[in-house]
């Protein structure tokens, strides 16, 4: 018995020992093999193929661009992520079976949903990136009998589906479209997020804030996008995309950086009200072209601005930057520096007279005209003060002559001393000598200085002055003779805390002297009450300066430039606006044309900041409305009803799901009847309750819009499929 007890062990241990002999030749086995793998050519080879099959390496990760807001924080332009779709026929899940069970529905709910192609064409794209992915597999399979690494590009990795990029929104619809449902490794389905820029207030400031290429990463094109585009930008990240249990995952390796936000000066309510004025006025003139900015006084804050061309379909839109570029002749609002340039410097008073007769005036051989020339009426003389206030040439050329006619660089030097000669950047690029005042001198070498320079120059001709730079002189005027350079870009944000706060440069502390500024402000109080701006008068004070100015064409002049500039209330100045019309049709005026739209402007302006004591403010209950009740949820409403102290009747059902009508004594609820088989009712209800109630009921939403529903794609209490998307609309 003991013998064969030993025998026994010594099998099992030669059983052991063999087991134990083979591990160690299996694991010898996996460290050659593993050396091999490291240290080899043939190993390399291998981890190429593997890093290859598993790992797409140093993908961009797009930054988001920052926001451009107006200075409340409301939307300008912001970045939202769009999908470019595509198919990747080599996902590892796909079964051709399953495709074509499924590629005739699937086609024709593209159709539906993006009809830019035929249901046919869109089958065609997804059976041909079948083909072409059997294709690729036969050449792998030849390569691999012939033993030939030769690379085969993999085209049907990704083939797009769809032309337009897509929202989200659209995205998850898709999602849910027959084969596209089921896991990305199994239907292929791509989405690659990109950036693009969105307007919610459409056009408004579209020139002031700029354009972004249509490829957003090359970035801004014109404008704020331009000016700042390296802060808007942010700076790009990389990823690469590694397959994990069969499924591409995106691994980020270096995070992006999100560009900043730019909080500018432009207040939505101003801009529009500037720019439909204008845009009336130009339409009912048949107008070329029109600017119109303004700003507040003692800040230097545009508040609103336009810009506008008539295009070829004669329209009006957003072109030129011409508030900062046109450079024209400014004519009559010029008159101002030169009154302010003599009396500054001692050479007359607003009481001293020139002699005017019947508005002719000839010089050196030329004409000088004034603008009521053609009546014959002599008016014997004119004081300075109402040669401003009627905008006489021939009173502006007579002053310059009598002070300066002997020495006329002290006339450009005065100019020099009140800063309109100074060269200054923008917030808006430019090219060239555009945006900078282009005012002669007489040892200029370029533009030869004639004997009848000077007299031209007094009243707005021989210079170039953009909108710009007069909008700044006449706010100088306005805030106490100190001039600042109007600005756009307010404040630069980080993850919306504040970086850089920017504020108006100071071009100079002093433009003149007290008492010459006093005689100026009552001279152009005067433009509006006694003349050539009467129509511009108001139910509050209003001072400035009309103009009027031939556009130099082809060695000669033709057409007109009207402007006016002025600053409102006259008494306590708040803002500054400039107006110009270039080539308006009908009798050229400065007054009746672009001092039009400043009034329009201008008053309603005054009305936005005018604010009323509580006890002027009385409840008139001849006007009193109810508030509207949107249809919902009544517990929350009469919640909101009990607060403000408004009568509501008892809800005639247990339900708390109701609609709402109200009369002049009480709101009154009717209840909503909620079928949990059937669709509900969400016709005027908001988003929130809608969205709720729907998902309830175990519907997808696809919602659009704001404020309440219009309309729902399933009718009413029809039968009610779970899992389904339903879309609504608000409106």
């Amino acid at each position: 018995m003991g013998k064969k007890t030993d025998e026994n062990k010594k099998r099992i241990l030669n059983r052991y020992g063999l087991i134990v002999f083979l591990l160690l030749g299996v694991g010898l086995m996996i460290i050659f093999s593993a050396g091999k793998i490291v240290f080899t050519a043939e190993g390399k080879k291998w981890r190429e193929v593997g890093e290859r099959e598993t790992i797409i390496k140093d993908r961009v990760i797009l930054p988001k661009r920052g926001n451009i807001y107006t200075y409340d924080g409301k939307l300008l332009a912001t970045s939202e992520p769009l999908y470019s779709v595509y198919m990747d026929f080599w996902a590892e899940g796909m079964r051709k079976d399953t495709l074509m069970k499924y590629v005739g529905d699937l086609s024709v709910a593209l159709a539906k949903k993006f009809p830019d192609r035929t249901a046919s064409q869109y089958r065609n794209i997804i059976l041909n990136g079948w083909k072409l992915r059997e294709k690729e597999e036969r050449q792998l399979q030849e390569n691999a009998t012939k033993g030939s690494e030769k690379k085969v590009a993999l085209r049907s990795r990704y083939v797009r589906i769809l032309r337009p990029d897509i929202s989200y929104v659209d995205l998850k619809e898709i999602r849910t479209y027959p084969f596209l449902n089921q896991r990305s490794n199994r239907s292929g389905l791509i989405a690659e997020e990109k950036n693009a820029r969105k307007r919610p207030f459409g056009n408004l400031a579209n020139r002031t804030v700029g354009n972004v290429y249509k490829d957003l990463e090359k970035g801004g094109a014109s404008g704020l996008e331009l000016k700042y585009d390296s802060l808007l930008r942010g700076i790009e990240g990389v990823k690469s995309r590694q397959k994990i249990q069969g499924r591409w995952t995106d691994i980020e390796e270096i995070a992006a950086k999100d560009g900043y936000d730019i909080v500018t000066t432009l207040d939505a309510d101003i801009q529009d009200v500037t720019e439909r004025a204008l845009r009336a006025k130009l339409e009912e003139t048949a107008a070329e072209s029109g600017t119109a900015i303004i700003m507040e006084t003692k800040t230097g804050e545009i508040k609103g601005i336009a810009n506008l061309d008539r295009m070829s379909n004669g329209n009006y839109g957003e072109g030129n930057p011409n508030a900062f570029s046109y450079m024209n002749e400014p004519g009559s609002t010029f008159k101002t520096v030169t009154v302010m340039v003599a009396i500054d410097d001692g050479l007359i008073t607003p009481a001293d007279s020139f002699h005017v007769g019947n508005g002719l005036y000839q010089y050196n051989g030329k004409w000088v005209r004034d603008h009521y020339w053609r009546q014959g009426r002599d008016r014997g003389y004119l004081t300075v003060k109402e040669g401003i206030e009627v905008s006489s040439n021939v009173v502006m050329s007579k002053i310059v002559l009598k002070a300066y006619g002997d020495d006329p660089a002290k006339f450009v030097k005065g100019i020099d001393r009140i800063g309109l000669r100074k060269k200054l950047t923008w917030d808006v690029p430019l090219n060239g000598i555009e945006g900078t005042s282009s005012i002669r001198f007489p040892d200029d070498k370029v533009n030869y200085w004639s004997k009848t320079t000077l007299p031209w120059m007094s009243f707005g001709y021989e210079s170039k002055v953009p909108p710009i730079y007069m909008l700044m002189f006449y706010n100088g005027i306005a805030n106490g003779g100190k001039m600042i350079k109007p600005f756009i870009a307010k404040t630069l944000l980080k993850d919306g805390k504040v970086v850089e706060e920017y504020k108006a440069e100071v071009v100079n502390e002093k433009m003149c002297k007290d008492s010459t500024l006093i005689q100026i402000q009552d001279m152009l109080v005067g433009v509006i009450e006694n003349g050539t701006a009467k129509v511009v008068k108001s139910d509050f004070p209003i001072a400035g300066k009309t103009g009027t100015a031939q556009i130099a064409s082809g060695g000669g002049y033709s057409d007109y430039y009207v402007s006016f500039c002025g600053y409102f209330p006259a008494d306590d100045p708040t803002y500054t606006c400039f107006v110009g019309i270039r080539k308006p049709r009908g009798v050229p005026s400065g007054g009746g044309q672009a001092g039009m739209v400043f009034k329009n402007i201008a008053e309603q302006t005054y009305v936005k900041r005018t604010q009323l004591a509580p006890e002027q403010a009385r409840i008139d209950s001849t006007l009193q409305k109810m508030p509207a009740i949107k249809s919902g949820s009544w517990g929350n409403s009469q919640a909101v009803l009990s607060m403000l102290n408004f009568k509501s009747s008892v809800s005639d059902s247990a339900s708390d799901w109701v609609k709402v009508k109200y009369d002049s004594v009480a709101y009154h609820p009717q209840a909503l009847a909620i079928n949990k088989n059937s669709v509900p009712n969400v016709l005027g209800m908001g988003a929130k309750d809608a969205v709720y109630l729907l998902e309830k009921s175990g519907l997808r939403v696809n919602l659009t819009g704001s404020g309440k529903v219009v309309s729902q794609s399933f009718t009413p209490e029809s039968k009610l499929i779970r899992g389904t998307t339903i879309s609504i609309t608000l409106r």
